[in-house]
């Protein structure tokens, strides 16, 4: 059984896990711009991350439950693997004369938009875990 500092940490981790494929995605291609009959592709998490959300975040009445320690006690909380993305290729782009439909300008533009929202992940978890370092702080100035 994994230790999580919080449900919104398990939703960050994939989410940064996420914005990671999509840049290799993007990467390969801006890579495969002149291969011929290529059709540049991309992947969707926004459906499963929000589903994933629903279900860390749902209301459960404020109530802390506990870990389990042995198998007579509570029933563990079975996690979702539900957690996979969608590959698409995107429309809209005229091909050129090799059948490759890779817009340079479109996928720079996806670039950039992917790097700000990794950086937003990674600025979310350092706030989630600067709750926990303040804690720690603070109970060590109680002794």
């Amino acid at each position: 059984m994994a230790i999580t500092e919080s449900r919104t940490g398990v939703l960050l981790k994939d989410a940064l896990n996420y914005r990671s494929m999509r840049q290799d995605m993007i990467a390969s291609n801006i890579a495969n711009a002149d291969t011929p009959n290529y059709k540049p592709r991309d992947i969707s998490f926004e459906k499963a991350l929000m589903q994933k959300k629903a279900a860390l975040l749902k209301n459960d009445n404020n109530t802390l439950k506990m870990a389990q320690t042995d198998s007579a006690h509570l029933k563990p909380q079975k996690e979702s693997s539900s957690f996979k993305p969608t590959l698409f290729f995107r429309d809209g782009h005229m091909a050129r004369n090799d059948g490759n439909s890779v817009d340079i300008d479109v996928e720079t533009t996806e670039m950039s938009k992917n790097s700000i929202m990794f950086n937003a992940v990674i600025g979310a978890m350092k706030k989630d875990g600067m709750i926990f370092k303040s804690v720690i702080e603070a109970s060590q100035k109680i002794n």
